[in-house]
């Protein structure tokens, strides 16, 4: 404890007072007084508390710190979240869910980030503050009981020493009453009544004197009775209370440092289980899988493309070498020409098969087959689960129908009835576009599966001898075996039909360009911009459309109003 010891003088003092002797005369300095000691302690008590408010601006700035750090991660959290507006936009690549899974670990990061703000606010800087107030209140009231005891020790030294003083005073008169009266008593000029009024001067003072003395003495006695009181109850009380709250300011501030220390440990097992979701997510990354999303995604459902054939042009050469007859020719507008080199061979015409029919694509036939047949087989599944829940709204409506049938009390059975017509409608509708869907899905697979023979007779094809005829029917070595390659066609020129696509392309007898734009909306039709440059495969019938063909083999009917024809000239004379 803040001790105090008693000095050689007998004063008692603060044990950090120096060992100095009193001053002569009995005079009561200030470092015996303690008041150097009470204002060492006023200066110390007041330090702990400024130390302590500093340390609650220190919590406060890492709280900041904190929170603003908690914020910007959620911040960037969210910038870099996708905004999913619809199921076919959600990622589906294992770096897209790792990193997405990422983010949410850094999202919750960034919640315990807050969850220490919150825990320092609460347990150190708001207990800090709440404490330093009290301490500051207990504080005051501690030096004000110090002063008031100093000053009431004060004030009765005050009165001790005035009693002193006036009994020295009465004790110096007396003397000199006193030897006045001896002198006039010893004079034998002096007068009797000299000598009885000198007698009576001293008699007055000694009364006086021995008055003040006891005034003196009562005085002393209970100045020294208030100082043992003052310097060994009353300041060791206060100094003791200062030293308690000191010491609880010290508990304090350890008990906040280990709050500081645990508000950070309490959320390390959350965050390292974030970091661990973080590592796992990284571990689930497959390159091998995401490949096959990239294959699932863009697969078309297409054979490649068969080989182009042999077009051997020196057949009649060496027909007219061996046997001196020419065979029959070719009419003129089947003459081969180098523009038909594109497109030649045997199978689609449309990149992803047959062309739109007009702007409903509600058929997915805008696809290649086989994304086609997924679209449809996921419409098929959506449509019947939207069965599954109307039909059991409908036995759900009816159970409650029969309940109200047997409990009237419960409610009317024809007010369900609308409802239940309205399901039995929705119920239809559902099960015809199922089955339109389903249609459309066996006609898909049919395809794929049509389209795997052709690539497996157009193979067998290919292993004719050499010498036979070309696919574009070109003669053989003998002249009574001579085939003719493309078939008739028998279909009115403005149907386009799977027997079509299949055919082998028309040689080209001109070129046409394009003098304004046409959409080509229509089944059969084809699309063509302003300026665009086509080959002419079939002139105007009479019907106001020419057949056309770009330089990719895709073929359909152009107006001939739109375009500029340019005919060969071997087609100008046939």
């Amino acid at each position: 404890m803040w001790g105090w010891t008693r000095r050689a003088c007998g004063k008692i003092t603060h044990s950090s007072c120096s060992p100095v002797r009193c001053p002569a005369e009995g005079a009561r300095c200030q470092e015996h007084s303690g008041q150097d000691q009470f204002d060492n302690l006023d200066k110390h008590t007041q330090w702990g508390i400024d130390f302590l408010e500093r340390y609650a601006k220190f919590v406060k700035e890492r709280i900041e710190i904190e929170q603003n750090y908690a914020k910007q991660l959620r911040n960037l959290v969210k910038k870099y979240c996708p905004k999913r507006s619809s199921k076919e936009e959600e990622p589906r690549f294992t770096t897209c869910l790792a990193f997405f899974n990422i983010l949410n670990e850094l999202n919750d990061y960034a919640g315990q980030r807050e969850v220490v703000a919150e825990e320092m606010g609460h347990r150190v800087y708001g207990e800090l503050m709440r404490y330093s107030h009290d301490l500051k209140t207990e504080r005051k009231m501690h030096l004000q009981e110090g002063r008031k005891a100093q000053q009431y020790l004060d004030m009765c030294w005050k009165q001790m020493d005035n009693s002193k003083k006036k009994f020295e005073r009465e004790c110096r008169e007396a003397e000199k009453a006193q030897q006045s009266y001896e002198r006039l008593d010893n004079d034998t000029n002096a007068t009797k009544a000299d000598v009885e009024k000198a007698k009576q001067q001293l008699n007055l003072r000694t009364h006086m004197a021995d008055e003040n003395k006891n005034e003196y003495a009562a005085q002393l006695q209970n100045f020294n009775g208030e100082q043992h009181k003052h310097f060994y109850i009353v300041i060791p009380q206060i100094y003791k209370q200062l030293q308690e709250m000191d010491e609880r300011r010290t508990v304090k501030l350890s008990e906040c440092y280990k709050g500081f220390a645990d508000s950070e440990r309490k959320v390390i097992p959350i965050i390292s289980k974030c970091l661990e979701g973080m590592i796992l997510a990284a571990k689930s990354v497959d390159e091998r899988r995401d490949s096959q999303i990239v294959i699932d995604c863009f697969k078309s459902g297409f054979e490649p493309p068969g080989d182009f054939p042999f077009e051997d042009y020196s057949q009649n050469i060496y027909r007219t070498i061996s046997d001196g007859t020419i065979s029959t020719p070719k009419q003129e507008g089947m003459k081969i020409d180098s523009k038909t080199t594109v497109g030649k061979a045997k199978g689609k015409l449309w990149l992803f098969g047959k062309k739109p029919k007009g702007p409903a694509l509600e058929d997915f036939s805008h696809l290649p087959p086989e994304q086609r047949r997924k679209k449809l087989q996921q419409r098929i599944d959506e449509l019947n689960r939207e069965l599954q829940k109307e039909t059991d709204q409908k036995d759900a409506l009816i159970k409650m129908k029969d309940v109200y049938e047997k409990n009237p009390q419960m409610g009317d059975p024809g007010s369900l009835q609308p409802k239940l017509a309205e399901t039995m409608s929705n119920m239809d509708r559902l099960r015809m576009e199922i089955h339109k869907n389903e249609a459309w899905l066996s006609e898909v697979e049919g395809k794929v599966a049509a389209r795997g023979d052709r690539r497996h007779s157009s193979d067998i094809n290919h292993l004719v001898t050499q010498g036979r005829e070309s696919p574009e029917g070109s003669y053989t070595d003998d002249a009574n075996q001579e085939v003719r390659g493309p078939q008739q066609q028998h279909a009115h020129p403005n149907e386009f039909d799977d027997e079509f696509e299949d055919d082998d392309p028309l040689p080209a007898i001109g070129h046409c360009k394009a003098i304004y734009p046409f959409d080509g909306h229509n089944e059969g039709t084809l699309a063509m911009k302003e300026g665009e440059v086509l080959y002419v495969i079939e002139e105007d019938k009479g019907d106001g459309w020419t057949r056309a063909r770009r330089q990719n083999g895709e073929e359909g009917y152009v107006p001939t109003s739109y375009i500029d024809v340019t005919l060969e000239k071997s087609s100008k004379g046939s």
